[in-house]
C-alpha cells in the first residue's frame, strides 16, 4: 500500500536556503518575450525555503564549454512567495552563460548558486512613493519589489515605466497591466522605441527624457527612485532627474557590467625593494606568488588556480574562499557577510596579502 507523504510545512517549520550547502534545482522554464525567459528553482533538498529582500540578486555557476562560468542575474520572484526562486534573463547575441541556459537548462536539473546580495531594495532605501525606471531586462528587480509590495502592502503608491524597443518586447507587459487594475496607487507607462509593420500602439514612442518622465509621472519630485537598464539609459534618466532638481539621495541604480580578467601578472623583485608574497593553495597543492598591490584573485589565475569570479569587484560575492592563515586587506562592496569574515571567509578579487597567506582553493 503506498502512503503519500504530505509535503506541506509551515515556514517556521523549514530552514532558510543556504549557497554554503545546497544547489538549485530548475522546475520551470518560461518564454517572456523574444529571447527572453524566466527560470525558475526551488532547492535541492526539501524542508527549506529562500530569504532575501526584493531586488536582490544571485550568481549562478553555469556549466558551459571549455570551462564553466560565473553569471550575476536579478531575481525576478517576490521573497513573499518563498518556496521558489526565478531569474528572468535575456540572451544577446555574444551571450555564452545565458545562451547555454536557453540551449541546455531544463526542469529537474542543478546549478550551483551564490547569493542573494545586493543593495538594490525599497527594503534598503524605503520611500512613502516609489517610481521603478527600467529598460530591456533591466525590469526584474522593478518586477521583484512589485510583486513583493503587491502582497504585502497592496495599496502602495508606486509609478512603473518601462521603455522598450517594441511593444513584443515588453517583458511582464500582461502581469503589469493586471497589477495597474488590482492595486489601487499602481501606475504604469510604457515607452517604446519603434513600431513593426502592421503594430498598432496608442502609448508614448521614442526615447525616455524629462519630458516624458515628467507625463508618466508628474509628481516625480516627491519620489524614492530605483531605476535600472543600460548604462546610457541610466545616465539620461540621471541628467534629466538633475536638470529638474531631483534630490539625488533619493536614486537608487542597480547595473552589472562585464569585467574583464585582470591580465595575468609575471611577479619579480621590486627596486624599491618591495617583494612579491607567498599564496599556498592548499585544495590545489600549488604555490603562487603575489605580486605587490595585486589580489588573490590575480595570483590564483597566475598560479593556474581556478577561483570562480563574476563581478570582480567586492560585490557578487562569487570568489568567496576560506582563508586558512595569513592577513589581508579586504576592500569589498557587501558582497561578503561580517559572520562570514569572522570565520575567515575572505574575497579574493578584493583582498591584498599583507604578507604570506594559505587559502582553501
Amino acid at each position: 500500500m503506498n502512503i503519500a507523504v504530505n509535503p506541506y510545512r509551515h515556514v517556521d517549520e523549514m530552514h532558510p536556503w543556504s549557497d554554503r550547502e545546497h544547489l538549485l534545482e530548475c522546475v520551470a522554464v518560461t518564454p517572456e518575450a523574444p529571447d527572453v525567459m524566466t527560470f525558475t528553482f526551488k532547492p535541492n533538498k526539501p524542508g527549506l525555503w529562500f530569504r532575501y529582500q526584493p531586488g536582490q540578486f544571485v550568481t549562478l555557476e553555469i556549466p558551459a564549454e571549455p570551462e564553466p562560468v560565473m553569471r550575476t542575474y536579478t531575481l525576478s520572484s517576490s521573497p513573499s512567495r518563498p518556496y521558489t526562486v526565478a531569474v528572468t534573463v535575456k540572451a544577446q547575441a555574444e551571450s555564452i552563460g545565458t545562451r547555454w541556459m536557453f540551449d541546455n537548462l531544463k526542469p529537474g536539473m542543478a546549478l550551483k548558486a551564490f547569493g542573494p546580495l545586493g543593495d538594490f531594495s525599497y527594503a534598503r532605501h524605503p520611500g512613502k512613493k516609489y517610481l521603478f525606471v527600467s529598460a530591456g531586462s533591466g525590469i526584474t528587480p522593478m518586477m521583484s519589489m512589485t510583486r513583493d509590495l503587491s502582497d504585502r502592502a497592496p495599496d502602495s503608491d508606486i509609478t512603473f515605466l518601462n521603455c522598450a524597443r517594441s511593444p513584443d518586447d515588453i517583458i511582464f507587459r500582461w502581469e503589469l497591466e493586471a497589477k495597474a487594475r488590482d492595486m489601487p496607487n499602481f501606475q504604469l507607462g510604457f515607452i517604446i522605441e519603434q513600431l513593426g509593420r502592421g503594430q498598432l500602439w496608442s502609448g508614448l514612442k521614442g526615447r525616455i527624457d524629462k519630458a516624458k518622465i515628467a507625463l508618466l509621472a508628474p509628481d516625480f519630485l516627491e519620489r524614492t527612485v530605483f531605476c535600472c537598464g543600460p548604462a546610457p539609459f541610466m545616465a539620461t534618466v540621471r541628467e534629466a532627474l538633475e536638470g529638474a532638481g531631483f534630490d539625488m539621495r533619493n536614486y537608487h541604480e542597480e547595473a552589472f557590467q562585464p569585467v574583464k580578467p585582470e591580465p595575468l601578472v609575471v611577479v619579480a623583485d621590486h627596486a624599491d625593494g618591495e617583494q612579491p608574497t607567498k599564496v599556498k593553495f592548499a585544495m590545489s597543492g600549488k604555490d603562487g606568488l603575489c605580486a605587490p598591490g595585486h589580489t588573490v584573485l590575480q595570483a590564483a589565475r597566475a598560479a593556474g588556480v581556478r577561483i570562480g569570479a563574476a563581478c570582480e569587484s567586492g560585490l557578487c560575492g562569487t570568489c568567496k574562499v576560506m582563508k586558512i592563515s595569513g592577513e589581508v586587506e579586504m576592500d569589498h562592496n557587501g558582497g561578503i557577510l561580517d559572520d562570514e569574515i569572522d570565520e575567515g571567509y575572505i574575497l579574493a578579487c578584493c583582498s591584498r596579502p599583507k604578507g604570506d597567506i594559505e587559502i582553501e582553493a
